[in-house]
């Protein structure tokens, strides 16, 4: 099965969706890191849901979901590009029972504790654009049930995702209400698709391609479906940016660092990629030494 999206419509419904199916981009991700199983399945819910968003919301740059919890996962940070790259990653610490569920990963059972929040970041790539976040609390029992939240929160149309992940595959749907000035008849809609919705079976939602899934569904129902969009797992980190994050520090504390570890050394959280430098490209970092090239007659020419 490829990773792919697929945007549709019901349209005696008053009802879009989208439907995502992860696979190779899900097998590289999860080569990056061996995570817990617990944390692997949410980690693989959060990339779906994140894709689906991404991809309904229309814009130019990157959506950013960001859990912070308290314990034993710290965080989650999951990334999807309006091209169709995700990425993700996890920090946890000490061991985790393979059946803890979302309650258990990112909260305490103390009253007193601080519970964890979801943060939902847009980031266009035009500098014309505008960068917002949105926060929800981990109030729900699943990932699900959270965005659940963050639409009722943040968005004035119903909506609700199915998500599903096993080793091979992490797929999911979403449904959201249109627009109508009908409102008796975009809540019948609405309802009738949600319950249909509901009876989906997690094999049935990995196992089945977007056509065949919808068919089941919705074969009484006038239903429009979209062309595929690719999905694929990229990373963006880079040479030049780990240069600029160096430089960023200063001189004096990079060079610190090399006089007490003979290099610096950065390991990217989401791909592995390791990046080392010595004292040669430091110095080179920091160096506002000129080029001088000598021209035909002989005169230099500083550039």
């Amino acid at each position: 099965m490829s990773d792919t999206l697929h945007r549709f419509q019901l349209e005696n419904l008053h009802v879009r969706g989208e439907w995502v199916s992860l696979s190779q981009s899900w097998h590289d991700i999860q080569s990056t890191t061996e995570y817990p199983p617990a944390v692997k399945k949410v980690l693989g819910e959060a990339l779906v849901a994140i894709s689906l968003l991404a991809d309904s919301l229309k814009f130019d740059g990157s959506l950013i979901l960001q859990i912070h919890g308290t314990a034993p996962v710290s965080m989650l940070v999951v990334q999807s590009t309006s091209n169709g790259a995700i990425r993700g990653m996890a920090n946890w610490d000490g061991d985790i029972p393979d059946n803890a569920n979302f309650n258990d990963l990112f909260q305490t059972t103390s009253t007193n504790a601080q519970q964890g929040t979801m943060a939902i970041s847009v980031e266009p790539n035009s500098t014309q654009g505008e960068r917002y976040q949105s926060l929800v609390s981990l109030d729900g029992d699943s990932l699900a049930e959270c965005f659940t939240q963050y639409f009722a929160q943040s968005e004035q149309l119903n909506t609700r995702i199915w998500l599903s992940v096993n080793e091979n595959n992490a797929s999911g749907l979403m449904l959201q209400s249109l627009p109508s000035e009908e409102t008796e008849l975009q809540s019948d809609g609405w309802d009738h698709a949600s319950i249909l919705a509901d009876t989906i079976k997690d094999e049935e939602l990995i196992g089945l391609e977007a056509q065949e899934l919808l068919h089941r569904l919705y074969h009484e129902e006038d239903l429009r479906l979209y062309d595929a969009k690719a999905i694929r797992f990229e990373c963006s980190c880079s040479i030049e940016k780990i240069e600029h994050a160096i430089r960023s520090v200063g001189e004096e504390e990079a060079k610190s660092i090399i006089q007490e570890q003979d290099n610096i050394t950065v390991d990217c959280d989401f791909c592995n990629t390791k990046y080392v430098l010595d004292n040669v490209d430091v110095t080179r970092l920091f160096s506002d030494a000129d080029i001088t090239i000598t021209d035909n007659n002989g005169t230099g020419s500083v550039h």
